[in-house]
């Protein structure tokens, strides 16, 4: 691939890239494969490039960690979520919350929910993390005496799940896994093909279209849920010490103002079906990749078996979980849950020397991003030592971005990075999991970047 750095051209030239075919330009291209193809045309065309979508609507696309840098962090105020058809797409689903909005709305949201998310109340869930996985061991036990392979990813969403509901809710939504997992799943599946379409924001304008009508209908499932927990809580008054508890006591610093029942479901919302999806997505690769490198696998339960001595791990055991953390920062590097971000360009710019006009729909991509030989070697491979202490310091900042970067970096990913490494090493320390050795185990990005087909597995005990 070839590598464009910042200041080598001058902001007067416009970035190379496809024009595409006919009306349509790439849009057919990016509806069939959209990560495959976004992939081939940087191979092709450099870290830098632009891309006719269609008519004379062109996209830009930025890969390279100087251009990460510039537009998340350096000149972050000049590129907004806001108008970018992407996320005018995810607001039926995600409605204003911290995912989608924009200035001063945003940065208010922000200060409300950032308590939620402080070290001592994650630290505080750790409990939650561990007891609730732990309590599948005994089903899960049964099925590895069987020469069954089961669906082990619809295990790890059911869990993280239940692990949603009783940090952000105090509730358990087991008995709501199906109703919050179809609707969530259908309806990521038409986000994700709307998003490749050149009208979908006009159709969504539209209510009696097929697709308007379907998103909407899942929505509404996902917010009975949510209002439904709202206005019980509003109802009885309980104060509890959850994430819910906490946004609804938030008053902002400055103007006094708490949320309202409108802001509190976008929030919420977002936080629950994000929040599970993004780890379950996470763990699903995690235990894919422990299977097909054994020699990961066992240095991990190594490491697992020396630091717990049998008993369940805590939120104390972090900082000796040290390979633990370190595969799991391979896995999302080597396939970022978040797998593309999107911006919009304000007012022109010049990024990696090209000049971006006003009003410019951008795109980034941590997914080849954290593929780039240059920061990567051997990108494909799977290896944990690239996250060994030191070895941060040999590359840039922005080579590797699994939640953004900048002030819009990810709330949550302390909470994410905390869940996970409790989950994985209360699992590794009981089960070992083999993956049907025939699983092509191929992208399917969503929302997410998922594992097409899922993950078919048998368990192992370990004792």
């Amino acid at each position: 691939m070839k590598t464009t750095l910042a200041g080598d051209i001058s902001s007067k030239n416009y970035l190379p890239g496809p024009a595409g075919r006919g009306l349509f330009g790439t849009a057919r291209e990016f509806q069939k494969a959209p990560l495959d193809y976004l992939t081939h045309i940087h191979q092709e065309y450099g870290d830098s490039l632009r891309y006719r979508f269609f008519l004379n609507w062109y996209g830009y696309s930025f890969v390279h960690p100087d251009a990460n840098k510039h537009i998340l962090q350096d000149n972050n105020a000049n590129y907004t979520k806001q108008p970018h058809p992407s996320i005018e797409i995810l607001k039926p689903l995600a409605g204003e919350g911290l995912l989608t909005s924009d200035g001063d709305f945003w940065r208010k949201q922000r200060r409300l929910a950032q308590p939620a998310f402080h070290r001592t109340q994650i630290a505080s869930f750790a409990r939650t993390f561990v007891d609730s996985t732990v309590a599948r061991f005994e089903r899960w036990a049964v099925k590895s005496r069987t020469d069954e392979w089961f669906a082990f990813d619809e295990e790890l969403m059911a869990l993280t799940l239940e692990i949603a509901g009783k940090t952000l809710f105090s509730i358990d939504l087991t008995g709501k896994a199906d109703q919050v997992g179809h609707a969530f799943d259908r309806a990521n599946r038409l986000i994700t093909d709307l998003s490749s379409k050149p009208f979908a924001l006009f159709t969504l304008r539209i209510p009696f279209w097929p697709s308007t009508q379907k998103l909407f209908a899942d929505t509404q499932q996902l917010e009975d849920v949510v209002y439904g927990v709202i206005n019980e809580r509003r109802r009885s008054g309980e104060q509890k010490a959850d994430l819910l508890g906490m946004l609804m006591e938030a008053r902002d610093e400055e103007t006094g103002d708490g949320m309202s029942d409108r802001q509190l479901r976008d929030e919420v919302l977002t936080l629950m079906v994000a929040g599970h999806e993004t780890t379950s997505v996470l763990l699903s690769w995690l235990f894919y990749f422990l299977d097909r490198n054994p020699e990961v696998q066992e240095r991990l339960e190594a490491e697992v078996d020396r630091v717990l001595s049998g008993r369940t791990p805590t939120f104390e055991d972090l900082p000796h979980l040290r390979y633990t953390r370190q595969v799991i920062d391979e896995t999302l590097r080597v396939r970022p849950a978040a797998y593309i971000l999107t911006r919009w360009a304000q007012q022109a710019d010049t990024v990696c020397g090209y000049h971006i006009p006003a009003q410019s729909a951008l795109v980034l991509s941590p997914y080849i991003t954290h593929h780039l030989a240059e920061f990567w070697p051997e990108p494909e491979r799977f290896d944990p030592e690239r996250f060994a202490p030191g070895k941060e310091a040999e590359r840039p900042r922005y080579a590797y971005l699994p939640f953004g970067g900048g002030p819009r970096q990810c709330i949550g990913n302390s909470f994410a990075l905390t869940e996970a490494t409790l989950i994985t090493a209360a699992i590794v320390q009981r089960f070992r999991v083999r993956v049907e050795p025939n699983h092509p185990a191929q992208m399917e990005p969503q929302i997410t970047l998922r594992m097409k087909g899922g993950l078919p597995a048998r368990l192992e005990e370990r004792r």
